[in-house]
């Protein structure tokens, strides 16, 4: 919940100018703006290699659901991609892998890329529940998508502990937790599927530590949280994961 329509387009003509000569073939970058600014965001990446999504959607298509936004509503304003159970929603606002996974089959039912939060808190890593819990997220989260549509998916591992916190997992950590997750879909789909899908990390990233998360070979990519806040931030991280050799 951060930006006007006015700092919004600010931020996006910053990272257009810091971004200009990034090439679109090394990575891929998504931004997603709060709902009041998708319309006047879409516009300014006319024009460029960045893509949009939103932070969250409801499932169902229309109706008296005063407050939501559908996922058609999101297509049509030129969305591409759509956040689906960050923390955040699971901890202020009840979401529950029930909600996450009628959103995530809604997001692929109108063609938008659903990236699905999962991560455990400070507690759960303390009682050495961390896998449990990602166990958890990812089974019931993914109950009834089939192997091709799970490739349309993005997952974001994103220890709840080391968000907005100043903490984040070491890349080693990160790492552990991110090769179990691909094993879980390994399990539930197979190898090639698996390693088609492609899962992120969130938790703190900063221009510091963004290479080093990258280079682990189970972190494809990061969801970026307070540092893409500001223009040079978001773009120094960016710049440095693109340099990163898979």
């Amino acid at each position: 919940m951060y930006k006007t329509i006015a700092e919004s387009i600010e931020l996006v003509n910053g990272l257009k100018r810091e971004l200009f000569a990034i090439d679109s073939q090394l990575v891929d970058i998504v931004i997603c703006p709060p709902f009041s600014a998708l319309s006047e965001v879409v516009e300014l990446l006319i024009d460029s290699d960045i893509k949009m999504g939103a932070q969250d959607m409801f499932w169902q298509e229309e109706g008296a659901f005063t407050g939501e936004v559908s996922p058609s509503m999101l297509k049509d304003v030129g969305c591409q991609f759509v956040i689906i159970g960050h923390s955040e929603r699971r901890q202020y606002f009840n979401e529950t892998n029930e909600s996450v996974n009628k959103k995530i089959k809604a997001a692929l039912m109108y063609g938008l890329s659903p990236i699905m939060c999962v991560g455990e808190t400070l507690n759960e890593r303390d009682a050495g529940k961390t896998f449990v819990v990602l166990k958890d997220h990812v089974h019931n989260g993914l109950v009834g998508i089939d192997a091709e549509s799970a490739q349309k998916i993005i997952i974001a591992y994103e220890p709840v502990w080391a968000i907005g916190t100043g903490k984040t997992a070491t890349p080693a950590q990160a790492q552990e937790a991110q090769k179990f997750i691909r094993e879980l879909l390994k399990k539930l789909y197979n190898t090639s599927v698996a390693e088609n899908i492609r899962i992120q990390y969130g938790g703190s990233v900063k221009p510091e530590n963004a290479a080093e998360l990258m280079a682990q070979p189970d972190i494809d990519g990061a969801l970026v949280g307070g540092a893409s806040l500001k223009s040079d931030t978001f773009s120094a991280i960016i710049k440095n994961a693109s340099g990163v050799k898979k």
